[in-house]
């Protein structure tokens, strides 16, 4: 990196830790993507003076509040609600709502800035934000989680809206969640618009929308192997979660000729060497969804799997991997492990799951590595088309949305290739994504003035 590159890099970083003390994954997020731009704002002076990317890194708005709400024995319960409105140059804001006890600010401005990158690259017209609660969904009645919902979306509804921002599921957040949110907004506001994404099917969700952060990092990932002749087929595949986006995975892994072999919860991985076919991905169905079990059951269930407790499956040798479940959750041991075991190609199914020291042992091996904001835009990118479709009254078959976003895949794939095509041929995924994504938000930036 040259001086005057890496001074700028150095100088931004320190601003960001001083202004956002202790925020670590914030850092994390904020740094990977200012070592891909720098060299390209500081070549563009327009870009220095209205310190665009300083902005980006700025949240237009910040919302915490307090949720009250009352458990089955009749106790009050506290937790702390956000919403990180963090850009809306090029439409409402958009991101979704995540229910887990690690929530806090520093994941959510983390995960809030990812998205304005993210839903740049879908070309949809949709800015960034993200939200959600240290509650805990898991062990909860479903009588508690509706109280909660209700309490939730009483202050939430103050803030969001069709044309101002539209948030969706994500961790904790999935169908019955998005149910009880939506029809707490509806009950307060009097109104039946588009607020929500990933709404049932019958009361104005789209088809594809539960399959579509899964399906789409496939079709990414296909995209990538492609450059190098190569497909899913034949080819073995470790997934790490169990969760919708995991779920998704495999099915279109397995479509596409992969065997996967791999799934995950924050307590351990199981291992299946016979693969994961389609009538044991109903059982995983069924047990997460609906009994809302932990995946060592898949284990009881069928003998010839393994359950290893208190561990994440990139240990186990594979050519494809899809980390589906949460940030952080590849160190660079771990990465070097995949490498070692001839992996050749990750795609990111969860939000920054790699941790900086992993993407660099990736890149060093030069195997094919995308990052979550270009991979897993498949779910937002439906949550758009969900939008258009509440917009225009319409509903889509399934068949229209899977194409739209089988094409949206397509299209960030080649925004990729463009931007982050290296001298010697190399893809370099990362800069490819955080470029295509930037430009399109600076551009709007710099035409609206200093806002």
């Amino acid at each position: 990196m040259e001086k005057h590159v890496a001074k700028y890099v150095e100088e931004f970083m320190d601003r960001i830790r001083t202004k956002n003390p202790g925020e670590k994954e914030f850092h994390q997020a904020v740094q990977e993507v200012v070592e891909s731009l720098a060299p390209y704002i500081v070549e563009n002076p327009a870009l220095m003076k209205m310190k665009v990317l300083e902005r980006i890194a700025e949240p237009e708005r910040v919302i915490i509040f307090r949720v009250p709400w009352l458990n089955d024995k009749g106790e009050l319960e506290i937790n702390r609600g956000y919403r990180i409105q963090m850009n809306s140059a090029i439409g409402p804001y958009k991101g979704g709502l995540r229910f887990h006890p690690s929530v806090n600010l520093s994941i959510l401005k983390f995960l809030a800035f990812e998205q304005v990158f993210k839903n740049s690259l879908t070309t949809l017209p949709m800015g960034g934000g993200k939200g959600g609660s240290d509650f805990n969904p898991k062990g909860k009645s479903d009588n508690e989680v509706m109280k909660f919902c209700q309490s939730f979306m009483t202050e939430l509804s103050k803030h969001i809206g069709a044309d101002t921002d539209v948030p969706a599921g994500d961790i904790g957040v999935g169908g019955r969640e998005i149910g009880f949110l939506y029809g707490q907004y509806k009950r307060l506001r009097n109104e039946f618009t588009g607020t929500l994404t990933g709404k049932g099917i019958e009361w104005g969700g789209s088809p594809m929308r539960p399959e579509a952060t899964g399906y789409g990092t496939c079709y990414f990932a296909q995209e990538m192997l492609a450059t190098r002749g190569e497909s899913f087929q034949g080819k073995t595949v470790a997934v790490s979660g169990s969760g919708n986006v995991a779920q998704y995975a495999v099915r279109k892994a397995t479509a596409l000729g992969g065997k996967v072999v791999t799934l995950s919860d924050s307590n351990g991985y199981i291992y299946d060497p016979k693969g994961i076919d389609a009538d044991k991905l109903e059982y995983v169905l069924e047990l997460k969804n609906i009994f809302r079990g932990r995946i060592r059951e898949y284990a009881e269930k069928y003998p010839e799997a393994q359950y290893f407790e208190g561990q994440r499956p990139w240990s186990v040798k594979c050519d494809i991997a899809l980390p589906c479940a949460t940030q952080n959750e590849i160190s660079g041991e771990e990465a070097r492990m995949l490498v070692d075991n001839g992996c050749i190609c990750v795609a990111e199914g969860a939000n920054m799951p790699s941790t900086p020291e992993a993407i660099e042992v990736f890149q060093k091996s030069r195997i094919l590595y995308a990052p979550g904001k270009a991979a897993n835009a498949g779910g937002v990118a439906t949550s758009g088309l969900e939008m258009c479709q509440n917009s225009m009254r319409l509903l889509w078959s399934p068949e229209e949305v899977d194409n739209k976003l089988h094409g949206i895949m397509k299209n960030i794939h080649a925004a990729c290739c463009k931007y982050g095509t290296e001298p010697d041929g190399y893809i370099n995924y990362v800069k490819g994504a955080n470029i295509a994504g930037f430009i399109k938000v600076a551009n709007a930036m710099l035409a609206q003035g200093i806002v």
